[in-house]
């Protein structure tokens, strides 16, 4: 892994709490706010010179015009939702540019036991009943901010097991 122990132990408790909070409310209102991924880019902004030094911590916003990019360019053709497109920009800077392959593995991985597990919790009558304001539930679409947060909390996660 390129992402080493001691950036992830800058990084993953400041995303920790927000990718649980994205998550959660994609899953109860179907919806990112903009306020949450925010709160993801600016603990980069703020930590990433500290974690990385200023010539990485630089090269690694290119990485969230890059992905802020293309995910306007999907969330325009109607592939993904715009929330979804600017959280995943917001984490784009957290991923070494050298862990891209083994990232896009987690996001796959993710994604599949997000949807899963999603599509498996909707069709249990006790979790509607413990969240019945959830959107989710009834929703034709699926709440990606769940895989999209569990991929970045599992990559800085295995980067902080690694020291």
């Amino acid at each position: 892994m390129e992402t080493t122990y001691i950036q992830a132990a800058w990084f993953l408790p400041a995303a920790l709490p927000i990718c649980l909070f994205a998550a959660w409310n994609d899953m109860k209102d179907m919806k990112i706010p903009n306020f949450v991924t925010l709160a993801l880019l600016v603990s980069f902004l703020v930590l990433g010179p500290f974690a990385l030094g200023l010539e990485t911590f630089l090269w690694r916003l290119l990485h969230f015009a890059v992905v802020l990019v293309a995910g306007f360019i999907l969330s325009v053709i109607g592939r993904v939702g715009a929330g979804d497109a600017k959280f995943a920009a917001a984490m784009a800077p957290f991923i070494a540019y050298d862990d891209m392959k083994l990232f896009a593995g987690l996001l796959a991985a993710s994604l599949l036991a997000a949807f899963f597990g999603h599509r498996l919790l909707r069709m249990i009558p006790q979790v509607q009943l413990m969240t019945p304001d959830w959107r989710s539930w009834q929703d034709h679409q699926f709440p990606a901010g769940l895989a999209l947060g569990l991929s970045l909390v599992l990559y800085l996660g295995m980067a902080f097991q690694q020291g």
